[in-house]
Formats: C-alpha cells, sequence, structure tokens
C-alpha cells in the first residue's frame, strides 16, 4: 500500500520533468503518451489503492509513508511524507481519474498548438502539485503542493502569453489567490508556534485537547486558514479572478474548475476540521459566505454571453454549495458534491471546448445556435451535464449529490430556514442559467457553422463523463429513496458524521420543493429563451443586467479602493531615494562594462602587455613584501 502512496504524487511530477526537459524534442505522439500516460497510470494506482484500503477498513483506517527527512533546523522538522485515508482517496480519485480524461481530450485539442509540449508539461505538474497537497502528512508539505497549484493556475492561464489579456488574467488570478494565501501561512505558523510539529493530525489533536472552543487563538486560526480557502477557491470576497481565468485553453478551464484548483479551499477546511470547531463563528461564516457566494455567481452566471464564463461562475456558484455544507457541518454532503461536481463541470468545459473550437474560437452564446442537429454527441453529452447540474430530479447524478446539501442545510444543528432558502433560491437559478445556455446555443437559428466534427479522442472522454453524472450519485440515496450510504460510510471514516436535529421537518417535502424548483427553473428557461425569446429582451438590455454581467461590480470597487490608489503611490514615489541607488548601481555596471570593453579589443600586443604588466606587479610584490 505504501508504494502506491509514494509513486501516486511521483509518477505526474516525473512526466513533467520528462517533457520540460525533452518535450521538445520529442515526437507529439509521445508527449501525448506521456503526459495523458502518466496521469492513467496514476489512475489504476489509485483505483488499486482505494480498493486495498476499502477493504482494510474498518480496522486500519489510515496509511501514511515517510520519503525522507526535509527540513531539520533546530525545532522546525519536517519530513516529505503522505497519508492516504478516505478524504484523500475521494479527492486523488477525482484528480487522477477525470485528470486523466482531461489530458486524453487535451491530445487533440492541441494538437496544431505550438505550445504543445510545454502544455502537457504544465499540466502533469499540476496534477502532481494537487496530488502532493491532498496527500501531504503534514501542512507545510500541503502548502508547497499548495503554491505549486498556485504556481501552474499562472502558467495555464496566461499559456497563450502573447495575448496582454491572458498574461493580466493570470496576473490577476496569482495575486489575488497570493492574499488568501498569505493569511493561510500565517495561520500555519501559529499552529506551528503554539504546538511545535507541522503534523496534521497530531495538530489536530493538540488542537482539540488544549484548545477551548470559541477561544480567541481558535477563532484567529480558523479564521486565517479560511483565508487561504477563500482565495484558492474563489469564494467571496475573493472570487473575481476565477471568471477571467477563461483566458486559459478549455482544458485547464476543466482541471481548474472540476478537478484541482478551486476544489484545495473544500479540502483545506474539511482536513482541518477540527479547528472549525472549535471556532464556531468562523464556521458559522462559512456557511454565510457560501450562501451569499452560491446567489451572486447564480445571478452572474445568468447575465453572461461568453459561453465558458456561464460555467466560471457556475463553477463559483456550486463550491459556494459545498461551504454552505461545510459551514453546517454536512461534510460527508459537501465532499459528495465535490465528486459529482467533478464530473458534470469538467463534461460542460469539455463540451464547451469543442464548441467553441469547431465554431474557430466563438464564446459568445448569441453568435452560436442550431448546433443540435450537427454535433449530435457533444449536445446529448453537454444536455447531461447541464441537466446534472441544475439537479434534475432523480435521474442525474447531481439532483442526489445537490438535494443533500439542502436538506442538511435546513436540518443540521447549525442549519436554519435563512440558508435553506438561499440554497433553494440558488437551486432554481441554476436551472435557469443551465438552460439558457443549452436553449441558446444549441436550438434556433445556426448563425455559425462548424469547421469540422470532433475526433473520438474528444468525445469519448465526454461520454464517460456523461456517464458519471447520471450514475455517479447512485451511490448516495437519502432514506426516502433507497437509503444507500456507501459514500458516506466511506467518508465517514475520516470526517465527522452530520448531526442532525429533530425539527419535525419531513425530508421527501423537501426533496419534493427541491425537484419542483429545478424544474420550474428548467421550464422557465424553455419559454423565455426557446419558445418566446422576446420574454427576455427587456431584461438582456437593463442596466440590472449589466450589473450581473459585470460580477456586481466587485473588479470596479477593487480597482478604485486598491489598484489605482497603489498606482498612485507608486507614480508618486518612483524617484526616492532607492530609486536613485538603483540607478546609480546601473550606471557603475555600465561604466565597469565599458572599461571591460576597451580592454578586450582583440590586440594581442594589448593581452602580452598587460599580461607582462601583471606579471610584474605580482613579482615586485614578492620581492618587497
Amino acid at each position: 500500500m505504501t508504494i502506491y502512496i509514494a509513486l501516486i504524487p511521483a509518477i505526474p511530477l516525473l512526466g513533467f520533468l520528462v517533457l520540460a526537459l525533452f518535450g521538445s524534442k520529442l515526437p507529439r505522439k509521445a508527449v501525448g503518451y506521456i503526459g495523458a500516460g502518466s496521469v492513467g497510470i496514476v489512475a489504476m494506482l489509485t483505483i488499486i489503492a482505494g480498493i486495498g484500503f476499502i477493504k482494510s477498513l474498518p480496522q486500519v483506517r489510515s496509511y501514511s509513508v515517510v520519503l525522507w527527512e526535509w527540513i531539520n533546523a533546530g525545532n522546525l522538522k519536517a519530513d516529505i511524507s503522505f497519508s492516504l485515508d478516505a478524504l484523500s482517496l475521494v479527492f486523488c480519485f477525482v484528480i487522477t481519474f477525470v485528470g486523466f480524461l482531461i489530458h486524453v481530450y487535451s491530445i487533440e485539442f492541441m494538437a496544431k498548438d505550438d505550445g504543445f509540449s510545454r502544455f502537457f508539461a504544465y499540466m502533469n505538474l499540476f496534477v502532481g502539485s494537487m496530488l502532493i497537497l491532498v496527500l501531504a502528512n503534514n501542512i507545510l508539505l500541503m502548502y508547497l503542493g499548495w503554491e505549486g497549484v498556485g504556481l501552474c493556475s499562472y502558467l495555464l492561464i496566461g499559456f497563450w502569453y502573447k495575448e496582454p489579456a491572458n498574461g493580466y488574467a493570470a496576473r490577476k488570478a496569482f495575486i489575488i489567490t497570493r492574499i488568501g494565501d498569505t493569511a493561510m501561512i500565517i495561520g500555519i505558523f501559529i499552529l506551528f508556534l503554539n504546538f511545535g510539529t507541522f503534523n496534521i493530525n497530531e495538530l489536530m489533536q493538540q488542537a482539540s485537547g488544549k484548545w477551548v472552543a470559541g477561544s480567541s487563538i481558535a477563532v484567529l486560526t480558523a479564521a486565517l486558514l479560511l483565508g487561504g480557502a477563500l482565495g484558492k477557491s474563489a469564494q467571496l470576497p475573493l472570487q473575481t479572478w476565477l471568471p477571467d481565468a477563461m483566458a486559459g485553453p478549455s482544458p485547464v478551464s476543466a482541471l481548474i474548475h472540476a478537478a484541482t484548483m478551486v476544489t484545495a479551499g473544500v479540502y483545506l477546511i474539511a482536513r482541518t476540521h477540527v479547528l472549525f470547531s472549535l471556532a464556531p463563528v468562523v464556521q458559522a461564516a462559512i456557511a454565510i459566505i457560501g450562501a451569499l457566494t452560491l446567489l451572486i455567481a447564480g445571478f452572474s452566471a445568468l447575465a453572461q454571453h461568453d459561453l465558458k464564463r456561464i460555467l466560471a461562475y457556475s463553477t463559483i456558484s456550486q463550491i459556494g454549495y459545498m461551504f454552505l455544507a461545510l459551514g453546517v457541518g454536512a461534510w460527508s454532503a459537501a465532499i459528495f458534491h465535490f465528486m459529482i461536481h467533478a464530473f458534470f463541470k469538467a463534461l460542460l468545459f469539455l463540451a464547451a471546448g469543442v464548441v467553441i473550437l469547431v465554431l474557430k474560437e466563438e464564446h459568445d452564446i448569441f453568435k452560436m445556435g442550431g448546433l443540435r442537429k450537427k454535433m449530435p454527441v457533444v449536445f446529448m453529452t453537454f444536455l447531461i451535464g447541464a441537466a446534472s447540474l441544475s439537479a434534475l430530479p432523480l435521474i442525474t447524478a447531481g439532483f442526489f449529490s445537490k438535494d443533500q446539501i439542502l436538506w442538511y442545510s435546513l436540518s443540521s444543528e447549525t442549519g436554519n430556514t435563512v440558508l435553506w432558502i438561499a440554497g433553494i433560491t440558488g437551486a432554481f437559478l441554476t436551472a435557469l442559467y443551465s438552460f439558457r445556455m443549452i436553449f441558446i446555443t444549441f436550438f434556433g437559428e445556426a448563425k455559425t457553422q462548424p469547421s469540422f466534427l470532433p475526433g473520438k479522442v474528444m468525445t469519448i472522454p465526454l461520454i464517460i463523463l456523461a456517464v458519471l453524472s447520471v450514475f455517479g450519485g447512485f451511490i448516495e440515496l437519502p432514506r426516502s429513496i433507497g437509503n444507500i450510504h456507501l459514500f458516506s460510510n466511506l467518508v465517514d471514516n475520516t470526517l465527522p458524521a452530520t448531526v442532525v436535529r429533530e425539527s419535525g421537518h419531513s425530508e421527501i417535502l423537501f426533496q419534493s420543493l427541491s425537484a419542483i424548483i429545478a424544474l420550474a427553473g428548467i421550464y422557465l428557461a424553455y419559454l423565455i429563451y426557446f419558445k418566446r425569446p422576446a420574454l427576455s429582451e427587456s431584461f438582456n438590455h437593463s442596466r440590472l443586467n449589466k450589473f450581473f454581467e459585470k460580477g456586481w461590480g466587485f473588479d470596479r470597487v477593487y480597482d478604485v479602493l486598491f489598484v489605482k490608489p497603489v498606482v498612485w503611490l507608486s507614480e508618486i514615489d518612483k524617484d526616492d531615494v532607492f530609486d536613485w541607488l538603483n540607478i546609480g548601481i546601473s550606471k557603475l555596471a555600465l561604466l565597469a562594462n565599458r572599461l571591460l570593453s576597451f580592454l578586450q579589443n582583440g590586440k594581442l600586443r594589448w593581452y602580452l602587455m598587460s599580461f607582462t604588466i601583471g606579471i610584474v606587479l605580482i613579482l615586485t610584490y614578492l620581492i618587497f613584501k
């Protein structure tokens, strides 16, 4: 078992090294085999390790392996060590399996791109960094993986760096997430200073034994870690980087949004759940932030024209549901929705990538239309993904994962009616904008003709993800529909079981309400975007629509409050003493360069004379010393 744990993060990193060093010299077919094959091998190893792990339950609930000593300086000690438990197993499965499908799809998608080998090198590094993050046995190593995915997101969002807008989007993602990362590393140092270790299990045990629930130190530390989670997972108020991250290639969007970076914050909170249990006010804040984020992002998605930006805001909203679940103590529900979301969101991004590619990089859904019959496979798979995102009742995996969160937002010990209303409103918005996207993109009159049809390398991953988006939810069914709890029984070996209070609410009643709400959103989308599109015209040209389209004006507010003041201070401070010092050093270096250039003139007699003078000076010094 331990050899599998060590190999899981190592193989993608090895693939990165091979591609980074030799990729430009290898044929494209070999690059594709190495890039996708390394992740495919790791996916198989994860499945093998997972089967062995599940067989060992409940006697053994985690396996650990220490590879080598990383840091040993006084009291500061950390190992390169990994641990596999139920939580990290679920994340490893999603990262490797969904990541493998994305890599396979990328072989055809990126086939004509000049940066083919560079792309797969970055993607392998991304997967390897995320696997380090979720398998790390100590929080410092986790932070190394955390920063690794931040670096890879910068490289991949700005992959087509010749376009200035892409570089701007990459920098924006890097800087905004750095705000949260700074808070997180301060929280890590507070933990180390208090407990003298970086080992995650030891930190959680000592914190629960020494810190009193609600104490200021517990609240401060949890709040700082939450800051890191908000940045990586694009939650309020650090959500503005994610829509602009659509500048990267579509497989990058699928990997960032479905399987890796944006779910890192969910993993961090789940992994350190003990700290948040000791800080009830922070855990309540997680639920409130999740509820607000899912609503704001849902309204924003409803106003977008860019196909990928709709899906980007959808991702922000769906992670808001995961935060809502974490905030009310529905730990397994949050992780279940993470897994199901990975299936249907990867499917949607990859299918959207096909649409954009065959329409010659057209992103505007109002310039598409009529693609249903011309690309039937893409249409059917996209429809399944949208239906799962919309939580179409009983027949999609998204219904079972989202319904579980909605139920616990009301019935758990810290749940309440307000959170449930926010969640159910978000469910209505999700169904509305998802099928708005379907009806405008695939139905009606064709405004742009496809230039070609995708091959099997791109369509087979779509079909596999579509199957998972339908049947993946049947491993966790509510009491009223099957009473199957395979997923929560697994995850509850690592995370606390959700505590439901006796409230007198009927679960089947609220399931029926959520089903009706989803169907109502789909019907409204059919009515105003397909049957009678004139009904949506007034909203499309309203100020409110523009406000939603601009993401509720967060970018503008941040520009006024932070960006412009910093630029202004930089302008007035550009000629200070430090600038003079740097300019003086540069001028001195230029002067030295001119002197050396004068001496290095290529004339042999000058070199001989200089050599002779040097020898004479050395001998004179030695004689009269």
